[in-house]
């Protein structure tokens, strides 16, 4: 083999070594994290998921002063949190307690971690807070090199609806412009999903980072109806677990689109949706996977 030849194969080499690690050919997606194991959206969580192989899904909301932080809730849940003080927040107090009208500082000293969540009885208690995507991105690409596994994929959600424009949320122009100008200055943008049940953020993506794969996560069942809220074709198709039998697994690959349902929780369920053929499954519980 000449020299140059030599040089090419070894360049063939990375490239599909590169492809194979931003395109895992089965996604396996710990949910949260994997809140089934450790407290949801936290560092604690999404560094467990990477020492599961589990790609780290996760939600953004927004603080008062504009941080995009990681959280489902758009206010201090009173399921999972205490306040600062370790006092339990009442349902009527948590309804007040809305991220988007208090400033970062102030939301980072609620306690998280430390309730037991009877939803998860195999939830780890680990005392920790809601961290920014920054924070989180840094704290999990550290954890991977310094234990050498491979750097992490990221499936990011944008937590937005029309009724939260501006009152829960930034409308979704600015929520794009301020949550991507993370994953830009972070370097991940080649690992990276963005979801969404709001066409809108994902059309924004779709038009100004159209090498990001958009995932539609849906909750109604008609394939062509759910499709046709979008002006073009996502990349992936996430609905709830319950809504997924063979043929829409089959009607998603015969359109080019793959499907990764959520969220799926028991092992009897996620040998049935391998075998009709799913690409990914997301997951409380990514050891299962």
């Amino acid at each position: 083999m000449q020299p140059y030849q030599k040089v090419l194969l070894l360049l063939i080499m990375i490239f599909i070594s590169t492809s194979a690690q931003s395109q895992p050919s089965f996604d396996k997606e710990g949910h949260r994290g994997c809140r089934g194991l450790l407290p949801e959206n936290s560092i604690p969580a999404m560094k467990k998921a990477i020492d599961l192989g589990a790609t780290l899904e996760m939600d953004i909301s927004f603080s008062e002063d504009k941080v995009p932080i990681i959280s489902h809730d758009q206010h201090i849940n009173s399921s999972i949190a205490l306040k600062p003080n370790g006092d339990t927040i009442s349902k009527e107090e948590e309804k007040l307690l809305v991220l988007y009208q208090m400033n970062y500082a102030t939301i980072r000293k609620y306690i998280c971690g430390q309730k037991y969540y009877p939803l998860f009885p195999q939830q780890q208690l680990v005392k920790t807070c809601i961290p920014t995507l920054a924070e989180l991105i840094d704290s999990v690409e550290t954890y991977a090199k310094r234990y050498h596994k491979p750097l992490p994929q990221y499936n990011i959600e944008t937590k937005t609806t029309p009724a939260g424009d501006n009152k829960l949320h930034p409308a979704p122009e600015e929520f794009v412009e301020r949550m991507m100008k993370v994953v830009l200055s972070k370097k991940i943008v080649k690992r990276v999903i963005i979801q969404s049940f709001d066409p809108r953020t994902l059309e924004i993506i779709h038009q100004k980072y159209p090498e990001i794969p958009t995932l539609y996560l849906v909750q109604a069942k008609d394939l062509k109806e759910n499709l046709s809220k979008l002006s073009f074709t996502p990349s992936i198709y996430s609905p709830a677990f319950k809504l997924v039998n063979e043929q829409l697994v089959r009607d998603c690959h015969a359109l080019k689109i793959k499907i990764i349902p959520w969220t799926v929780d028991t092992e009897a369920d996620i040998k049935k949706l391998k075998a009709w053929g799913v690409d990914g499954i997301i997951s409380d519980y990514p050891n299962l996977l």
